[in-house]
């Protein structure tokens, strides 16, 4: 079973991108909050894929922070993420911090947000 660390949604989005995951890929979905539980998690078990909201919804702060401190972390670095957020500017930034395409709250719907997703829990 594949493993996906949501990071920063809040409980509508987090229960959306769970019901998504689950049912496109039978894949289980951990939930952390903020980049000290996130790194926790990170360190402490295997996870396929890490999703972080933009701006995460405990503080506010700016998920690419956590982006970041994962792509500098040598045991981590390797571990693919994707930013959630609508806005392409974002987006890219995230890319060339070491992201994969990412999606919006707006697209979980979308097929090419599951192909972007099957690339990585197909």
């Amino acid at each position: 079973m594949k493993r996906v660390l949501d990071v920063g949604q809040c409980r509508p989005d987090h229960g959306a991108i769970r019901q998504l995951l689950e049912k496109q890929f039978g894949a289980e979905v951990v939930q952390a909050h903020d980049a000290r539980e996130t790194l926790d998690k990170l360190r402490g078990a295997a996870f396929d894929l890490v999703l972080i909201n933009r701006k995460l919804d405990a503080d506010y702060t700016d998920g690419l922070d956590i982006l970041k401190q994962i792509k500098s972390d040598p045991v981590l670095a390797a571990t693919p993420v994707m930013l959630v957020t609508n806005y392409p500017e974002y987006q890219a930034e995230a890319i060339a911090a070491g992201a994969e395409p990412g999606f919006g709250k707006s697209e979980y719907g979308k097929p090419e947000t599951r192909e972007r997703l099957k690339k990585i829990l197909g």
